[in-house]
């Protein structure tokens, strides 16, 4: 609770910069495509364009907000400002730790994972009660991208080799989510992705949430969700034990 409360704290120093580039870039991706492609292709699986990237977006929004802070953030403190040496001297275990600093992180990709959608509403999406539901599955699936970033950080050895996870992992999953497109017109490996791709099933909860839940087909999705969120948070203990400890 300690750790949760000191996240808190230091948030109040730098949340403007931090909302700003949460935020804007999903926005700027919404506008492009919402208008740029828009203005070509008019409705996309039954939903106006702009209702659909609005609402595809939302994935885009989370996995700012939760895996790149969590690689950087978390990379920084215990390399170079040695933040984890100094809580950890307090009665604080590595478990209590990681989990402290994901679920604030979770909290922060719940609520920006908002603002594309919000933004599709000034611009003809229509409000559904569904929408109340997207903050806390955002949440979720923040949770999991968080523990992942998390991950990565305490088994890379240099800052520069998340440039590999970047290109090689997050942009292609990012990619394959059916953020901007279906997925029913990529080829079939791309689809098989798609199926183990945490950002689709994202993707698609948070649709289904705004125009209508489809029962069978969300418990899959927010299961898949649910797995990778306590996969990666086990991991991220796991490996930033050995970091901090070993």
């Amino acid at each position: 609770m300690g750790v949760l409360v000191r996240e808190i704290i230091n948030f109040a120093s730098f949340w403007r910069s931090s909302t700003f580039s949460a935020t804007v870039e999903p926005t700027v991706y919404l506008l492009a495509f919402g208008f740029g492609f828009g203005s070509l292709v008019s409705t996309v699986g039954g939903y106006d364009y702009v209702e659909y990237v609005g609402t595809g977006t939302v994935a885009t929004a989370v996995l700012f907000s939760s895996a790149f802070p969590a690689m950087f953030g978390t990379f920084v403190k215990y390399k170079f400002q040695r933040t984890y040496d100094a809580i950890l001297a307090a009665p604080v275990d590595t478990e209590e730790l990681v989990t402290a600093e994901v679920l604030w992180l979770s909290v922060r990709a719940g609520t920006y994972g908002c603002a594309p959608m919000l933004v599709a509403i000034v611009f003809g999406l229509d409000p559904s009660w569904g929408m109340l539901l997207v903050p806390f599955i955002a949440m979720i699936a923040g949770f999991g991208w968080a523990c992942f970033g998390t991950t990565i950080s305490a088994i890379v050895n240099s800052i520069d080799n998340f440039n590999y996870i970047t290109s090689a992992v997050l942009t292609p999953l990012f990619l394959v989510a059916g953020t901007f497109f279906p997925i029913d017109g990529l080829p079939q490996w791309a689809q098989v992705i798609a199926q183990i791709n945490p950002l689709y099933h994202l993707v698609e909860l948070v649709r289904h949430a705004v125009f209508g839940f489809e029962p069978g087909a969300d418990l899959i999705h927010l299961g898949v969700l649910v797995f990778f969120a306590l996969l990666m948070w086990r991991l991220a203990i796991h490996f930033m034990e050995k970091r901090l400890i070993a």
